[in-house]
């Protein structure tokens, strides 16, 4: 019989991220979260609509650690990079809930923390006040496309990791010249997407900021 105790929303969304740490957002459902409460789906629900509510929750948490003690420290693109680097690091340490924020979004108070940092930072620039809502939704896609892409390659496991890598080595140092002339004459350059994950990820964010820069008046 289930246990009739009354979990906190707080302790729900505690045991919604440890199943999401193990699982993917598909496969997660309300009734599986009861079930490790020890409780019905019933009772859930006093707390959450549906299941869409309790992801975009969870993710928010995620959000809102990320912010926690952030101090808005240099120039506008300093900011923005500190910011992409910070909620790619909070998500990385909990690599399917990157998915759900992509995927769900957020409203909550993390999600608007995050909102208020970015257009704070972009009304820093010198943009005009016109400018700045579709600048700031092309940043924010970047950051959920490459902090979720990540998530992606990073929740694999070290043996899928490396059956990847020899495939990869494979596929590329194989190439038949006369098939691939460009891929044959840059093979031993090449990097796997795996690979400095990190640096990329700055580069690409800082590139961006730059485009921006660029079409100052």
């Amino acid at each position: 019989m289930a246990d009739r105790r009354r979990w906190s929303t707080e302790e729900i969304l505690d045991t919604a991220a440890e199943v999401l740490r193990t699982s993917d957002a598909e496969s997660f459902s309300v009734r599986k979260l009861a079930a490790v409460l020890g409780t019905d789906s019933s009772s859930l629900y006093r707390h959450f609509r549906n299941k869409t509510e309790l992801l975009r929750a969870v993710a928010d948490r995620i959000l809102l650690a990320a912010m926690e003690g952030y101090e808005p420290e240099g120039d506008w693109k300093q900011r923005v990079a500190a910011l992409a680097l910070r909620v790619r690091e909070a998500f990385g340490e909990q690599l399917q809930l990157a998915a759900v924020w992509g995927r769900y979004g957020s409203g909550g108070a993390g999600s608007r923390l995050v909102m208020e940092e970015l257009l704070q930072a972009l009304r820093a620039s010198g943009l005009p006040d016109e400018e700045i809502p579709a600048r700031y939704h092309r940043i924010v896609i970047l950051f959920v496309a490459l902090i979720t892409a990540e998530a992606g390659i990073s929740s694999i496991s070290p043996k899928e990791y490396e059956q990847g890598m020899e495939q990869f080595r494979v596929a590329v140092l194989g190439a038949d010249p006369e098939r691939f002339p460009a891929l044959s004459h840059f093979a031993r350059d090449i990097r796997p997407l795996g690979a400095d994950r990190r640096t990329a990820f700055e580069e690409i964010i800082a590139a961006h900021l730059a485009q921006i820069e660029a079409q100052f008046p």
